[in-house]
């Protein structure tokens, strides 16, 4: 039980990558809570059904409001915060010259304004409770390199490289320590959602798009997993030192090497 009795905040735990780590952590023994718009507490009753380890709260991350009110839920329910796994996103694909300002600040909102505010929330926790913590930031490939048709998400997966590092710098003295997952293609509806969006304005098939664009520079051709993603989550949530803070891993079945 490698995170046992450690209280876990997830966002965009409903569905998909997040919901996948909340499992994961759980089975390892973790107290978890559920951060998402919709779908919050039936997801933690599905994980819990005697509530004990389990919490769901609804959570905007770009409300500064929710946020701070779901992380208090959380402690007053737990008693603690020792892991925080910002993960919410979404995905909105354009060409640049032709991308809404509203969708723009949109997707930079929830990644970017969603990181800060579930960070700041959790390392005053941490930083009082004074037992070290871990903050675990959902990436990309794009946070390494970029494709067309999406500036706004390679901008905030970039920045979210950056926002790890002052946590690692901030946080060293109160022994809480950051990660950057960058996972490749996972098939969650984020990425589903993008494969006709994708084959629309670049003109081609929906399956050229997977083997022509999406899994072209993996070793085997694979779509990055949820479990993948999760397992690389609990070796960062876990470690037993400082030695990897401040670092990400890319995740992609070889798709950028670094």
């Amino acid at each position: 039980m490698r995170l046992q009795d450690k209280v876990a905040i997830i966002t965009g735990a409903a569905s998909g990558i997040g919901n996948e780590i909340a499992k994961v952590f759980y089975a390892e023994g973790a107290k978890i809570v559920i951060a998402d718009l919709k779908g919050a507490e039936d997801a933690a009753k599905q994980l819990d059904a005697s509530g004990k380890r389990a919490l769901g709260v609804t959570m905007d991350v770009t409300s500064e409001q929710q946020v701070d009110a779901g992380t208090a839920k959380a402690i007053s329910t737990f008693g603690s915060v020792d892991v925080l796994v910002s993960n919410a996103g979404i995905q909105t694909v354009a060409p640049l010259d032709q991308f809404d300002f509203a969708k723009w600040k949109q997707l930079l909102s929830i990644h970017l304004d969603g990181a800060f505010l579930t960070t700041r929330a959790a390392l005053r926790q941490m930083y009082k409770q004074k037992t070290g913590g871990s903050v675990i930031y959902m990436g990309s490939v794009h946070s390494k390199e970029a494709s067309v048709l999406k500036a706004p998400y390679v901008t905030a997966k970039h920045g979210l490289i950056g926002l790890a590092k002052v946590v690692a710098k901030e946080g060293a003295k109160h022994n809480v320590r950051s990660n950057v997952i960058c996972p490749g293609f996972v098939r969650t509806p984020l990425v589903e959602k993008q494969i006709p969006e994708q084959a629309k304005e670049l003109g081609m098939s929906e399956e050229d798009v997977i083997k022509k664009v999406m899994l072209k520079e993996t070793v085997d051709g694979e779509f990055t997993t949820v479990e993948d993603v999760a397992q690389t989550a609990l070796y960062f949530a876990s470690f037993p030192s400082n030695a990897l803070t401040g670092q990400s891993i890319v995740v992609s079945h070889g798709w950028f090497m670094q």
